[in-house]
């Protein structure tokens, strides 16, 4: 029975050296947002996605707003941005945006939570990152997320021991995932797409005995599991808060090597409605997941739906002895087991839609209800998890978009036209990571601090914007 108690930076791919070619249009009377120009250069690799095709190759590019301005101009103002939301799209944003404006331009980004850093959904997630979907079939442009993420994750990693010197706080614990099969239903489907696996994400086929090499007394029902040996365990709140440290060294260190000053503040506010921040930034990115659905001016809008999930903190008590290895992988299956060390896990999740509960909170009722839902399903498949005992549980409201052909995918786009009536100030948005936030949040997050830059939506693919021209249409 469970016991539960009462009580490295990498540079600028874009503006390597600051310096654009081509002519400025000197036209324009609001320098809030001159008119754009071609570059004589483009040393970034990443693909761009145009509305007619799934990937394009870059033909014709835009620079930033304020870059066609002369260096002189670039000292008499600041360009500022307000990114909406402090989790895993928030946070991958930011650093974007510092990482891919021009050097001799002047950056200030303010990253508003009324939480904190990590304070919604992004905080409390289960933190198993790997590119496949529940049929081990690689999931949309996985690939490209995949390696962005692990990037982005590098970068975090490398600010972590600043952050934690005297912590056993970590980023990630590279071990593995390993999912049992538990149905016979779907095994041949399955088996035929792990032999497809990604070569940065490896698949294995195993059976019981080499899946009990790795965790002790696990079951195996039909002798077959998947084995991932390069997905990784991302522990959500070190790795948001070792992001936000890496967004200030890049700010400081870019503001030492250039003409343009970099500046990155947080504050702990909240927003009641996005024109409040209307002429006080050039541009506004929405990234509040679930909370978005909130903002009166885009309530009714969004095609998102809410789910608040329960996740449960584990241990192992002191008189029994310990069966998870020092090597052990994280487990998925109906319920995952996200392994901390051999004698701590999180046990998740539960699916309550339509919640609009975004508090991380869990109650003893609902810790209670969570754990008759899921103790059942984790034991399918690691039996031992009776004897852990319960040490709490926490909540986040996720923003699941709508199934696609392509599978549930964010949304990304501007809402100038959602929000209505005129306005200086740019509004963006970058919501609907769902459960696959961790994998496309750093990908994801670049092609929009790109989009910002540029003042260009045609960056984004044209698979993550569809959602906007149908509503704007119903409007």
């Amino acid at each position: 029975m469970i016991f539960i108690p009462i009580a490295t930076r990498e540079g600028h791919p874009i503006f390597k050296n600051g310096l654009l070619g081509g002519k400025v249009d000197t036209g324009a009377e609001d320098h809030r947002h001159p008119k754009s120009f071609e570059m004589l250069s483009w040393q970034s690799n990443f693909p761009v996605l145009g509305k007619t095709s799934r990937i394009t190759r870059v033909r014709k590019t835009r620079t930033s707003m304020v870059a066609a301005f002369s260096s002189s101009h670039l000292h008499q103002r600041s360009l500022r941005y307000a990114v909406l939301g402090a989790g895993f799209a928030g946070l991958s944003v930011a650093w974007h945006l510092l990482e891919h404006s021009p050097i001799d331009l002047h950056v200030r980004i303010d990253v508003i939570d009324e939480i904190g850093i990590g304070g919604g959904a992004s905080g409390v997630a289960g933190g198993l990152l790997h590119p496949y979907s529940p049929k081990v079939k690689p999931l949309w442009l996985a690939a490209k997320c995949w390696e962005e993420t692990l990037r982005l994750l590098s970068i975090a990693e490398t600010n972590n021991g600043v952050l934690n010197q005297n912590s056993n706080v970590f980023v990630a614990r590279r071990k593995g995932i390993l999912r049992p099969v538990v149905s016979l239903k779907n095994m041949s489907v399955m088996s035929d797409n792990a032999q497809n696996s990604l070569a940065s994400c490896r698949i294995r086929s195993i059976d019981e005995d080499a899946a009990r090499s790795l965790v002790p007394n696990i079951a195996v029902p039909s002798n077959l599991a998947f084995y991932m040996p390069d997905a990784v365990n991302i522990h959500p709140q070190g790795y948001l808060e070792a992001l936000y440290l890496a967004c200030e060294t890049l700010a400081k260190e870019t503001s030492s090597v250039g003409l343009g000053e970099k500046e990155i503040n947080f504050h702990k506010r909240s927003i009641d409605h996005l024109l409040e921040l209307e002429g006080e930034y050039d541009a506004v990115i929405v990234c509040l997941g679930a909370r978005s659905t909130f903002l009166p001016e885009l309530s009714g809008k969004l095609p998102l739906r809410t789910c608040r999930g329960i996740i449960a903190h584990l241990h192992l008590p002191d008189n029994i002895r310990e069966e998870l290895l020092g090597h052990s992988p994280s487990i998925l299956s109906d319920a995952w087991l996200a392994i901390q060390n051999p004698r701590n896990l999180y046990l998740g999740s539960t699916w309550e839609w339509k919640s609009c509960n975004y508090s991380q909170n869990a109650s003893m009722e609902e810790a209670s209800k969570a754990l008759e839902e899921l103790i059942p399903k984790a034991s399918a498949v690691y039996p031992n998890i009776t004897k852990w005992a319960f040490d709490g549980a926490r909540a986040g409201l996720r923003a699941m978009p709508p199934l696609t052909g392509n599978g549930s995918l964010p949304l990304l786009g501007q809402i100038d036209d959602l929000i209505g009536q005129t306005h200086k100030s740019k509004f963006w948005l970058f919501s609907g990571l769902g459960s696959r936030g961790l994998l496309y949040h750093a990908w994801l997050g670049k092609l929009m601090a790109q989009a910002v830059i540029f003042c260009d939506e045609d960056v984004i693919p044209s698979e993550l914007t569809s959602w906007r021209p149908k509503l704007i249409k119903k409007g």
